[in-house]
């Protein structure tokens, strides 16, 4: 125990110099760290989880989620006694009966922590240099299998957190060649996508309560197997909410998520009962139409845009930009029929947003 009032690891200097050469205290939000969270804490089923990182004197959240907060003083961190065993996930059944915490400020007033569960972030050196956290506001605790998904999440955000900097250091040797930007630029795409291997565990999307990536898959794959069987048609319309980012980077992660939740139940009342609507991702949607042909495609998708754009959200208008491709010609697939309205969707952002748009060849 240190003179600060909490626990130092002995490689605590080793620790902070490589924290410092990461560079991401103080960062700006990323959806791909939040889907951590949101995943963590559908998973251990609690209201609050967070990915805490640990300077000389405070904790600092990359991602939260539940938690009204950016930051706390060290000496009150849960995740200071985490980082002391890097090898196993630390669980505090109840705060209230553990002598390390009953006092903590965190503990007898807001949030009123309770349980705690917290896998530590490792680099491959072996140094924690945080955690991944989940909270409760109730005594309990977690299954086995639950406390193996809190480690395999927090190794994947461990590992996120180093290729950051890889990507860093190789976007700073290569800054003047633009082919190479570009390779760099889609390489952190992907490593931002990679999360979604692991929120595929569950069918249902969290955020807007509606099928998720998985659920999509799984449907448009036995949807166009069908039609290719009965020569019956078949359509998706890919959904993006216009403008997201800046409206989530304004108001916040918490509005970001409501306007989704409010874009999903809106999709949702509009469509048809045989139709389906998941959340593909971040701000996208994607309605997959069933015997739908092209022209039914088009006036589906322009009553979708219609109905987005009448419903006002927080007293503001919401748009959607939406792209559509229907089975048929040169689309034989649903993968080719996901790239194809994947296009369109581009083209309908790149031509002034809050329009549809449909391939640019299309079977009759």
């Amino acid at each position: 125990m240190s003179a600060s009032n909490y626990p130092v690891p002995d490689e605590e200097l080793e620790r902070l110099r490589e924290l410092e050469l990461l560079d991401v205290m103080d960062t700006l939000p990323e959806r791909s760290y939040d889907g951590f969270v949101r995943l963590a804490a559908a998973i251990c089923d609690t209201p609050i989880a967070l990915i805490t990182l640990l300077d000389g004197d405070r904790q600092w959240f990359k991602a939260n989620l539940g938690l009204d907060m950016t930051e706390t003083p060290r000496e009150q961190a849960f995740c200071a006694h985490t980082i002391l065993d890097p090898g196993r996930v630390m669980v505090v059944n109840d705060a209230t009966q553990d002598e390390r915490f009953v006092n903590n400020p965190l503990v007898t007033g807001d949030p009123h922590i309770k349980f705690y569960a917290g896998a530590p972030l490792v680099t491959a050196s072996g140094l924690a240099l945080g955690s991944l956290c989940v909270i409760d506001r109730t005594a309990r605790d977690l299954t086995h299998r639950q406390q193996e998904a809190l480690e395999t999440i927090a190794t994947e955000v461990a590992t996120m957190l180093q290729l950051r900097q890889t990507v860093t250091e190789l976007e700073q040797t290569v800054l003047d060649q633009d082919a190479e930007v570009n390779r760099l630029v889609e390489y952190q795409r992907e490593l931002e996508h990679a999360g979604s291997v692991l929120q595929q565990v569950a069918m249902t999307d969290p955020v807007s309560g509606l099928g998720n990536r998985r659920a999509l898959d799984e449907r448009l794959a036995e949807e166009v197997a069908r039609a290719l069987r009965y020569r019956a048609p078949v359509s998706i319309a890919m959904i993006d909410i216009d403008a997201f980012k800046v409206q989530n980077d304004t108001l916040g992660h918490v509005a970001g998520d409501e306007a989704i939740r409010h874009v999903g139940r809106v999709l949702d009342s509009v469509l048809r009962t045989h139709d389906f609507v998941g959340r593909y991702g971040g701000d996208e949607f994607t309605a997959l139409l069933v015997n739908t042909s092209a022209v039914g495609a088009r006036l589906l998708s322009e009553r979708l845009r219609r109905a987005v754009a009448a419903m006002l959200w927080r007293d503001q208008p919401l748009t959607v930009s939406i792209g559509y491709a229907t089975l048929g010609g040169n689309i034989t697939s649903h993968v080719g029929l996901l790239a194809a309205a994947d296009e369109a969707l581009y083209r309908a952002k790149r031509g002034g947003r809050n329009r549809v748009e449909g391939p640019l060849e299309i079977a009759e």
